[in-house]
């Protein structure tokens, strides 16, 4: 037998002899699919298949591993060495970065080493170590390429802001796919305008709305993109003629740009030229945001430094990116657009400035957001009373703006009925009834016709004379209120239906009687949610020395942050009452002769206040013709009273509660002609009732205004 035979046995192949070890390693050195490398102890390279490109070769025998492969981390990949050779157990698998001598560019590659055992065994001294590589650079590549697009669709397209989505966008493409990604848009399409059709038009402003960018060029490259140093997002640029971002714009296609000193366009943009050199970039590549043919923006893709230059793989991912993001935005866009009417609508539709009350003193704040159904009021009423209005409808858009101005105004005509708050509600309930019916009989195919309705409203009524609050409220929160001396004054009031609730419960007020200067906070839902919100605006309403808009301010400032996102309304009032010189009242008698000893007294009272002669005798006749009324079918008692504000009021009131109604009396007729002539004569007037009788009263304005100051009358 042979020497280098081994004896057949039980469960033992024989050894093929016949230099078997040496045609094994020449097999796995010339014909294996895996680069293998052999090294001494030393680390230095003994032998390598051709498999490891450019390392085969004479001039790297004797070299330390880390110096053939140059090696981004030759110190870890030295120590991690060192350990199989100390016996520690093989490594597979390790994915390392590098550079070969003969091929350009950074390099992957996948090690597993092995510890070459000497005579002894395992616990002999190491012979070397054996370097199993994979160059797995373009398996890595298109791993990143397609992490960058799984990046992009996580990411990109979950908000309704273009804000948020272009730095969503810019995030999910560096620093991991480029080292400095930059997202421009078109400034009209940032509030929502229809995006140009492309071409786009030569000098269109370009909104710089995100960039992203890795740690080694987060200082320098704020100028990227073409523009200048230190320019941010928000700045807007108009695209240099004859560069990749120009032509891009133009032609709608993606380009792959190399830079460098010699780039020949640079010339043409200084500022893109001192940013190129600032940050070290070497390539770029421009994709314009289009959709549908139309130009939404651009974004420019940036590797710096060592970093791998973009190839036409690289291109193809950043315009299926593009595409994505460009859909995104546009979706951003609509929305914006759509917000932004509402917007409009809902401002359009609420108070363009405050209104004085007589003895109401009153502030608002609107927090712009998502909600466009909020909206808030203040409706001057007979008898210097004041109602108080803050409601909501829910959602967002322009449908829940339109719906809030449809309730807006109805309650504002209920409102001049001078019915009780329960019964306002209860008409607006009605109304809202309505509207639902109509939106439910909307065609099928319309967008509208599966989305319901949801509304709330609290409705409240001062009574300056009475100093009481009357207050009713249809699924919303009640109003806050907090006396002069900074407690909390409870207001328990039932919480009837929702206006567009199928519920048909009645609606229950509550009233409450308050002290000169108390504080009553009216507030959409969003502000009374949290964390003991009306303790926190309780305690902002306890302020001394604050203006009411200085109060809200300070509710505002306390607010959580997605209350500010989502859109709320706030109306403040502070109670006052009206000025003893600012007004009369006087018992009358029922006899025939009170008319005429009304008049000397109401002539006597408007003489004094200093009014004008003409509206002394219209006042005048006005007073006569309801006092007349009143004895002739009212009831007694009879009072008399006028009330001086902007307005002139004149007031009747009778204990029956039979209400009077405007005639057209003919010629020959004797009587029925006494409203007729109170009309005329009175810019409003009306009839108001109550547990004890009527008040038949009137307003007049006045020519030159009240007159300042009133002197008193005794």
């Amino acid at each position: 037998m042979a020497d280098s035979e081994t004896p057949a046995g039980p469960g033992r192949a024989a050894r093929p002899g016949g230099g078997f070890d040496e045609a094994l390693l020449a097999a796995l050195f010339t014909q294996s699919a895996v680069g293998l490398v052999v090294l001494d102890p030393q680390l230095r390279l003994v032998r390598a298949n051709s498999l490891v490109e450019g390392v085969g070769t004479g001039e790297y025998t004797g070299r330390p591993f880390t110096e053939v492969f140059r090696l981004d981390d030759p110190d870890g990949s030295e120590q991690l060495m060192k350990r199989v050779l100390a016996g520690e157990g093989p490594v597979r698998e390790h994915l390392v970065r590098g550079r070969l001598r003969r091929i350009p560019g950074d390099r992957q590659f996948l090690t597993s080493l092995y510890r070459l055992h000497g005579p002894g065994g395992p616990d002999a001294p190491a012979l070397g170590l054996v370097v199993a590589v994979v160059d797995v650079t373009e398996r890595e590549r298109a791993r990143s390429r397609e992490a960058a697009l799984t990046a992009v669709r996580d990411a990109v397209g979950g908000s309704l802001d273009t804000a948020t989505t272009c730095r969503d966008f810019a995030d999910a493409l560096a620093p991991g796919f480029a080292d400095l990604a930059v997202v421009e848009v078109v400034d009209d399409v940032l509030r929502g305008a229809e995006p140009p059709v492309g071409p786009m038009p030569p000098g269109t402003p370009l909104r710089r709305a995100a960039s992203g960018r890795c740690d080694a060029v987060r200082d320098a490259v704020e100028g990227g993109n073409g523009g200048a140093r230190g320019r941010a997002a928000g700045t807007t640029r108009h695209l240099p003629d004859r560069t990749p971002y120009a032509l891009a714009a133009a032609d709608l296609r993606a380009r792959l740009v190399p830079l460098g000193p010699d780039t020949p366009w640079l010339g043409t943009d200084a500022d893109g030229a001192r940013a190129v050199a600032a940050t070290g970039a070497h390539s770029l590549i421009v994709v314009p945001l289009t959709l549908r043919g139309a130009v939404l923006g651009l974004v420019s893709l940036y590797r710096c430094g060592t970093s791998e230059p973009f190839d036409e793989d690289d291109v193809s991912v950043a315009a299926t990116a593009a595409t994505r993001a460009a859909l995104a935005l546009d979706n951003a866009r609509r929305y914006e657009r759509e917000h932004v009417i509402a917007s409009t609508v809902q401002r359009r539709l609420l108070p363009q400035a405050e209104r004085q009350q007589a003895a109401v003193d009153t502030a608002h704040v609107l927090l712009p957001g998502r909600d466009s159904g909020c909206w808030f009021d203040t409706i001057a009423l007979s008898g210097a009373r004041t109602a108080l209005v803050v409601g909501g409808v829910a959602g967002e858009g322009l449908q829940s703006a339109i719906a809030m101005g449809q309730l807006r105004t109805v309650i504002q005509a209920l409102a001049g009925l001078d019915l009780e708050p329960e019964e306002v509600l209860a008409r607006l309930k009605d109304t809202a009834d309505r509207l639902a019916h109509e939106r439910a009989s909307l065609p099928p195919a319309d967008g509208l016709h599966g989305e319901p309705l949801s509304a709330g409203c609290v409705y409240g009524v001062y009574d300056p004379f009475t100093r009481t609050c009357t207050v009713a409220r249809a699924g919303h929160p009640a109003p806050l209120i907090v006396g002069p001396d900074g407690r909390a004054v409870p207001l328990d009031v039932p919480e009837g239906p929702g206006l567009f609730s199928a519920d048909s419960a009645l609606f229950a007020p509550a009233a409450v009687t308050l002290e000169e200067g108390s504080l009553l906070a009216f507030c959409t839902a969003d502000l009374l949610t949290g964390d003991r919100a009306p303790e926190r605006i309780t305690r902002a309403l306890a302020r001394p020395g604050r203006s009411l808009q200085q109060l809200g301010d300070d509710i505002v400032y306390a607010l959580p942050d997605d209350t500010r996102a989502a859109g709320a309304a706030l109306l403040l009032a502070r109670t006052g009452t009206v000025s003893d010189h600012l007004v009369a009242t006087w018992d009358l008698a029922d006899e025939a002769t009170t008319p005429a000893t009304a008049r000397v007294l109401v002539r006597d009272r408007l003489q004094g206040w200093g009014l004008d002669e003409d509206t002394v005798d219209a006042t005048e006749l006005i007073v006569s013709e309801l006092v007349t009324n009143a004895v002739r079918y009212g009831t007694p008692p009879l009072r008399l009273r006028l009330l001086l504000d902007s307005t002139l009021t004149c007031e009747v009131h009778d204990g029956s509660t039979a209400a009077p109604h405007l005639r057209h009396a003919r010629t020959v007729d004797e009587g029925g002609r006494g409203l007729f002539i109170v009309s005329r004569l009175a810019s409003h007037w009306g009839a108001r009732h109550g547990p004890d009788g009527k008040v038949l009263w009137t307003e007049q304005e006045l020519p030159d205004g009240p007159p300042d100051p009133v002197t008193p009358v005794d």
